[in-house]
């Protein structure tokens, strides 16, 4: 590891502590409070807004209400809603799932509140293309307040702008880039770098239109993308209907309890189930991030609350509802706890390699009950060995990988650190499913093929939509560091940027994930004690506008 990659690793290790998980639902759950439970103003007048009934031409604003959650929601609704979700249940079992849903919960009182911000903070000096997000609220809360402030404000809003940057260029774009051309070469065997000139044209073609070209765009592929994933898992869970209230039952009592070992889930406890949970529905959703009011800002409306309370649908969609198509299809076709697909001689036994430190010997490959070795496979055994708090109990997995020597396929193993001698449980050999492949092999198991082609278009579809979201939010900080005659140099560079991805140039994902999510979590280190500083000024706009709404003074266009 070099030292760049150890600084970025540490840095995510602080920035991304449980601490701060905790800092974000508390949060959550305040404003929840404070707004008496605005969660229910978004699904019934949330959805009476993005239905076009409060539209009015004449308002400052580029896009509709049902555009601009559309271009927030094409930047959620991502690679994390395939491959995160899947990461949680394999970590933290199927109670990750009710956490989720908790944690999407309170993450629509957090988007009501910053987007509401950003609306009542907006720069509208151009009607038809105006300008916000945490830079613009920041910088003008604070200058109301004095020249001096002000200052700070604008050095405060610098600064979101650059993690903002570098949140776009690596998680929003690279990152996006490189996983489309690596899943498409391997099931599609189409070299990554033409998936990479693809998308840097495709992505290309929508940003040169501004924001007005995103909307459309967004508002036609979020919609078409989601009900395509949405027919394939439902697809799956017809196929398992009788299984769906035994896999509820499942899903709260692994909430509430440890969630035992099966298959290959070596066991869950509770509170593991509850971090990953929480933290896959934060990673997907962006609740405090401050990225989606940059998008919700352009929306065409001439009352902020009403952008805020439609943006309180985005962790609903996303999370409550997109994240638990993956999450049931993954449950419900057994593939978090799938059985082994070989079995090691009853014989085996670890050896040591140094004080504390074990190893299974290198091995001729045993049959796989289904297919053959190709070679390159990552594979794991459970072992028993010192107490593991994650699982709740003594079970570890050791990771292996497949070889082809001359005589066939061979297993060789890494090591596993235990100060008992760890011994095997059972012998099973399981293949590693990793993320959005895991999601393919639930898809899979009910229709061969089923998983590679709805993984693989849906991988595009989430890839394209997030790149042209995040190209806006970071075109936006551009705008606000130096104005608007370095868009089109960031443009061509953001497009360039898509293509090297896909070169070879970056053999792992690691540094780019640790990268974007340095990033992200200093976008968070700033956007959250705005909403702490500025929230009481959305809180009383926010209870203003519900007394008028409710007094009937905002009569529905008919």
């Amino acid at each position: 590891m070099t030292s760049f990659d150890s600084f970025l690793a540490t840095a995510n290790a602080f920035l991304w502590q449980n601490t701060v998980l905790f800092i974000i639902l508390g949060t959550g759950i305040v404003f929840t409070i404070w707004s008496r439970f605005c969660q229910f103003r978004a699904l019934t007048h949330g959805v009476q807004a993005i239905r076009g009934k409060y539209d009015h031409k004449g308002d400052p604003g580029a896009i509709s209400h049902f555009q601009a959650l559309s271009a927030a929601l094409s930047a959620t609704v991502g690679l994390g809603n395939i491959g995160g979700v899947a990461m949680a249940i394999s970590l933290g079992g199927p109670g990750a799932v009710f956490w989720m849903w908790v944690v999407g919960f309170f993450g629509m009182a957090l988007k009501t509140t910053e987007v509401t911000l950003a609306m009542l903070y907006r720069n509208t000096d151009d009607p038809e293309n105006p300008h916000g997000g945490t830079m613009w609220v920041i910088s003008r809360a604070l200058a109301e307040k004095g020249s001096g402030l002000g200052r700070l404000g604008k050095a405060i809003g610098v600064l979101f702008c650059f993690t903002l940057l570098v949140m776009a260029i690596t998680g929003g774009n690279m990152f996006q880039a490189w996983n489309v051309g690596n899943i498409t070469q391997n099931y599609v065997g189409v070299p990554s770098i033409v998936s990479g000139v693809l998308l840097a044209v495709v992505v290309g073609l929508v940003i040169v239109g501004g924001i007005h070209r995103i909307g459309r765009v967004a508002g036609t592929l979020v919609p078409f993308m989601v009900i395509l994933y949405f027919v394939g898992a439902v697809y799956v869970l017809s196929v398992h209907a009788s299984d769906i209230p035994a896999m509820f039952a499942l899903i709260f009592r692994s909430a509430f309890s440890p969630a035992e070992a099966s298959g290959a889930f070596i066991g869950g406890t509770m509170g593991y189930a509850f971090l990953y949970g929480m933290k896959r529905a934060i990673f997907s959703n962006e609740a405090g991030q401050g990225t989606s009011p940059i998008a919700h800002s352009a929306a065409r409306t001439d009352e902020p609350v009403r952008e805020g309370v439609v943006a309180g649908l985005e962790p609903f969609i996303d999370t409550i509802f997109v994240c638990t198509l993956t999450a049931l299809v993954i449950i419900v076709t057994g593939t978090w706890n799938r059985p082994p697909e070989a079995s090691l001689p009853v014989d085996t036994r670890p050896a040591l390699v140094s004080p504390g430190v074990w190893t299974l010997p290198e091995q001729a490959a045993p049959p796989r009950l289904a297919g053959k070795w190709e070679g390159g496979e990552t594979v794991f055994v459970v072992l028993r060995g010192d107490p593991n708090p994650q699982s709740g109990n003594d079970l570890h997995k050791l990771t292996g990988h497949v070889v082809m020597g001359d005589a066939g396929p061979v297993l060789r193993w890494d090591s596993l650190a235990s100060r008992l001698e760890p011994q095997l449980n059972g012998g099973g050999v399981y293949v590693s499913y990793v993320g959005a492949t895991l999601t393919a092999v639930a898809f899979d198991s009910v229709l061969p093929g089923l998983g590679r082609w709805i993984v693989t278009l849906a991988v595009w579809l989430f890839a394209i939509s997030t790149m042209i979201s995040y190209s806006y939010y970071a075109e936006q900080g551009v705008v606000f560091l130096g104005g608007e005659r370095w868009l089109t140099p960031f443009k061509l560079l953001y497009c360039t940027l898509a293509v090297v991805a896909t070169t070879g140039f970056l053999k792992t994902d690691a540094q780019l994930d640790n990268l974007s999510g340095l990033g992200t979590g200093l976008m968070l280190f700033v956007n959250i004690p705005v909403m702490w500083f500025l929230g009481r000024r959305a809180m009383n706009a926010y209870a203003d506008y519900m007394r008028r709404l409710d007094a009937g003074e905002m009569q529905p266009k008919l």
